[in-house]
């Protein structure tokens, strides 16, 4: 029988958990909710502080592109290592080291003088960052049924907007008033207050002692059209798949835009709307306040399809076309006030992260539980590989358009760019895995 006719019927018959089931699996999705919201207000700290650093420092925007750029090629590695690791050790282990090192470099920030020392600094964190995404993705595929793993990325993705609008709510101010290294303090503490929990609560279902028995039982039949078990696959097996290139391919397009508005969004809006951080950070604040909703609308939307009578490949298939589109309002921004610019930047920006909630989603789709992990990591180590040289791109392009006072014509390129990225990988995407079946794990 057809897989993708057996994902739509089990879609369609129990697309919601019936009554009584419990809701332990929903408190690890939380935990990985918050990690990833420390995750991204890590990552946003230095983009934040640029503007004070920019005149402690004295750095270039090309300077400033390599910094990010040494963070992207350590993030690379981090993918790489961390997505074997987790596979190899369990969940608990790889996630429970990888926080413990990204908390410790953020902590580090603190002590940095120089442009050097922020170059360590990123090296070390974005190491220990690329332990999130392989590990979340692989709980999620341990502790949800298929038919609930996109909406629960999505929920757990979230974190990242989440994260995106408490950034630059709480480190202008920490910054301001306490410094900026005070800001790299919090967050580092903040990781190891969240891996006290992570230590205590997260279990696999099958032995998590507060785990009911109803709802194990709910967690372990949805496996029934999950891909196979097998044997563990590594590296060199996993790139022998189309699949694995479909997911390396997509991500290798897309991550890069994401940085780009993690990076350069409170620089664009100095640059060409003239609002310094403390007047643009409630325009950086809706932004991701309307990403944070749409993005989670789209882990509900490949549901919807599927609750529709779409198969479950196909459902996602459509959701990606979707996001691919919508991420176009892109082009608008340079051609509108600073208020519209917002609400197009917000639209672009849900739209890749409910692209990556369904892209993420379609690896538990293709691949063993006991591949999951080493998959993420691949993928998002080439995803890094295009962040290493975007940042340094957009940084020589800035600085050269800036020169002649022309600023947001360069933006309005970048915005192009970024704008095209998802419709050129869905198409790579979809001709090397038409649909998103699993495959066979047997040599």
């Amino acid at each position: 029988m057809h897989v993708g006719l057996q994902f739509d019927r089990t879609d369609r018959a129990a697309s919601l958990a019936p009554d009584g089931v419990g809701r332990h699996r929903w408190l690890i999705c939380a935990l990985l909710f918050f990690a990833t919201t420390i995750n991204y207000v890590d990552r946003q700290i230095l983009s934040l502080c640029k503007p004070i650093l920019d005149v402690e420092l004295g750095w270039t925007n090309e300077q400033f592109g390599r910094v990010n750029a040494a963070f992207q090629a350590a993030y690379a590695l981090g993918l790489l290592g961390f997505g074997a690791l987790v596979d190899r050790v369990g969940t608990k282990v790889g996630y429970a080291l990888s926080i413990a090192v990204w908390s410790l470099a953020a902590l580090g920030h603190a002590l940095v003088r120089g442009v050097g020392g922020f170059f360590d600094a990123r090296v070390a964190l974005g190491l220990g960052e690329g332990g999130n995404f392989p590990s979340a993705i692989k709980a999620v595929a341990q502790w949800f049924p298929l038919r609930e793993r996109a909406y629960a990325t999505a929920l757990f993705n979230s974190g990242a907007n989440v994260g995106a609008i408490v950034a630059p709510t709480v480190v202008p101010w920490l910054a301001f008033r306490f410094g900026w290294r005070s800001a790299f303090v919090a967050a580092g503490l903040a990781g190891f207050v969240w891996l006290a929990f992570w230590i205590v609560l997260f279990e696999t279902p099958e032995r998590a002692a507060r785990l009911g028995a109803v709802e194990r039982a709910h967690i372990l039949a949805g496996d029934a059209d999950a891909p196979p078990r097998g044997p563990a696959l590594g590296f060199r097996a996993l790139l022998g798949h189309r699949q694995t290139w479909a997911f390396i391919a997509a991500k290798h397009l897309t991550d890069p835009v994401w940085w780009f508005f993690l990076i350069w969004l409170p620089d664009y809006f100095k640059k060409t709307r003239g609002l310094s951080l403390k007047e643009s950070w409630v325009h950086l604040v809706t932004i991701y306040a309307i990403v944070t909703v749409l993005g989670v609308a789209g882990g509900w939307w490949s549901g919807f399809l599927a609750r529709r009578g779409f198969s479950s490949s196909t459902a996602r298939k459509l959701a990606l076309v979707t996001f691919a589109v919508t991420v176009m309002s892109i082009f608008g921004v340079t051609h509108v006030g600073a208020w519209p610019a917002v609400v197009l930047i917000g639209v672009a920006g849900a739209s890749h992260q409910a692209w990556s909630a369904n892209l993420f989603t379609s690896v538990s789709d293709m691949f063993p539980k006991s591949a999951v992990a080493s998959v993420v990591g691949l993928g998002g180590m080439a995803g890094s590989l295009g962040g290493i040289f975007f940042p340094i791109f957009a940084g020589r392009l800035l600085d050269r358009f800036g020169a002649r006072g022309a600023a947001g014509a360069g933006y309005a390129l970048l915005f192009a760019i970024c704008g095209t990225a998802y419709l050129a990988a869905f198409v790579l995407n979809h001709l090397l895995a038409p649909r998103f079946e699993p495959i066979d794990p047997t040599p």
